[in-house]
């Protein structure tokens, strides 16, 4: 059966618990995967949506940073996370759903300000981390699922500017050639641009802009890989939400599988 799925970076899942709820009422995904929750596992707020039928629950958490959590109406059985570059940081967690599916969830460093490996150690464990991702995510044991911020906007439609942003860190060649070969090494399918093969796309506008959506100043940071086997019936990103009420920075995105 087929069964949609969210990547959703929420930026304090305390925090923002009403319009997750809000998600989960108007759009029912099956399977919502949050990054940056910023709280620990044991203080997630697991009740708050389990009233509404999402009642099954991966989930890795730090006090205020980080986080990442699989969200479901369907059961999960948890499978062994990654502790991606030795760090403990609570950036990668993985379940099974019933038909044997994986999901792996990530939220992959953003990497600071400067590109540059030398001067930004930040920048370094970024690069250091999507290299991770290829090497570990080279063979399948069935059909799979790999979403999250991956804090790159590969294409050049996925930015608002590509000459702009070609040293800005996000969509520098270096990291956009790394991810790149980490979807290849894996034989990952791009969900959202089989469906949207063309055109400007994005799923994060900055904090800082007086007025994001006239601006218009986007990036498409948040992904949805799939493996070959999985048929995609669809993908969007929910540009709205971005403009609900204290939103996060990124738009969720969806993607309907299997």
């Amino acid at each position: 059966m087929p069964f949609t799925i969210c990547t959703w970076n929420i930026n304090s899942v305390r925090l923002r618990a009403p319009i997750v709820r809000r998600l989960l009422e108007e759009e029912a995904p099956d399977v919502l995967c949050l990054q940056e929750t910023k709280c620990p596992a044991e203080k997630f707020p697991l009740e708050t949506f389990a009233e509404l039928g999402w009642e099954h629950l991966a989930v890795r958490g730090d006090k205020g940073y980080n986080g990442v959590a699989i969200l479901s109406r369907l059961p999960l059985t948890p499978v062994e996370h990654r502790d991606f570059c030795l760090k403990g940081d609570s950036r990668h967690v993985t379940a099974k759903l019933p038909d044997g599916t994986q999901i792996h969830n990530l939220y992959v460093p953003a990497g600071g300000d400067e590109p540059n490996v030398e001067t930004n150690p930040k920048f370094a464990h970024k690069l250091d981390f999507v290299d991770e991702m290829a090497a570990c995510f080279r063979s399948h044991d069935g059909p799979a699922v790999l979403v999250g911020d991956l804090n790159i906007a590969p294409r050049e439609d996925d930015v608002w500017n590509h000459k702009q942003l070609l040293k800005i860190v996000s969509h520098t060649p270096v990291e956009t050639e790394k991810l790149n070969a980490a979807q290849a090494a894996g034989g990952w399918v791009d969900a959202v641009r089989e469906v949207i093969p063309e055109g400007l796309l994005y799923s994060w506008w900055s904090y800082r802009a007086k007025d994001w959506d006239a601006a218009d100043k986007g990036r498409r940071l948040d992904h949805v890989w799939t493996t070959p086997d999985l048929k995609i019936h669809g993908a969007r990103v929910l540009r709205a939400a971005r403009g609900w009420e204290q939103p996060s920075d990124h738009a969720p995105v969806f993607a309907t599988l299997g």
